[in-house]
């Protein structure tokens, strides 16, 4: 594992050694980043299911302003902070050690709203996702014109709406997919 683009670009990352994570593919990740392009400059991202880190410290190196890291994994917590040290990330990163369920019904641990909100469940979890975000407050998680985006495997189909977001377009590479949704921006009068 390594860190495509950015200041970090080129940094190996500690990966998984018989754990049972998932990382993100080089491939994927590259994906995603290139989805969300100019949106990633001063954003703050949120990762959910953050297991390496990989993918929050690939935000930072490409220009988000903050990261805001979910993991509940003891192991992947350890190789989260890990990753955080080798790359010299601080102040940029906050890691919170909890599961989703526990830091969505905790708006008090958000450091949002969020700009981009990334979730890479365990895919056998992806169907319990929805879920999450329909039972917690999740609405003031994200900002306005803000993007969620899922990883999941490509045969799992998500619904239309997810809490306040709105499904836009489905990316498919191999077994694994990109859902990426929408909190449209709306005015209040």
């Amino acid at each position: 594992m390594r860190v495509i683009a950015g200041t970090h670009r080129g940094r190996r990352l500690y990966g998984p050694r018989k754990l049972a994570l998932r990382p993100t593919s080089d491939r994927v990740r590259e994906a995603l980043f290139s989805i969300l392009g100019n949106r990633l400059t001063n954003s703050r991202f949120l990762d959910l299911y953050a297991g390496t880190g990989a993918v929050g410290i690939e935000a930072i190196s490409r220009g988000a302003a903050h990261v805001t890291s979910v993991e509940s994994n003891r192991d992947a917590l350890k190789l989260l902070r890990q990753n955080l040290e080798l790359c010299h990330i601080g102040e940029e990163v906050a890691v919170r050690d909890q599961t989703i369920q526990q830091f969505l019904n905790h708006s008090d641990r958000w450091s949002g709203p969020y700009d981009i909100v990334f979730a890479d469940p365990p895919y056998i979890e992806a169907s319990k996702l929805p879920a999450f975000l329909a039972e917690s407050k999740a609405d003031g998680l994200f900002a306005l014109d803000s993007w969620l985006v899922i990883e999941h495997a490509a045969k799992t189909v998500l619904p239309m709406l997810l809490g306040c977001t709105k499904f836009l377009r489905r990316y498919r590479y191999g077994d694994t997919a990109l859902s990426l949704y929408s909190r449209p921006y709306t005015v209040q009068t």
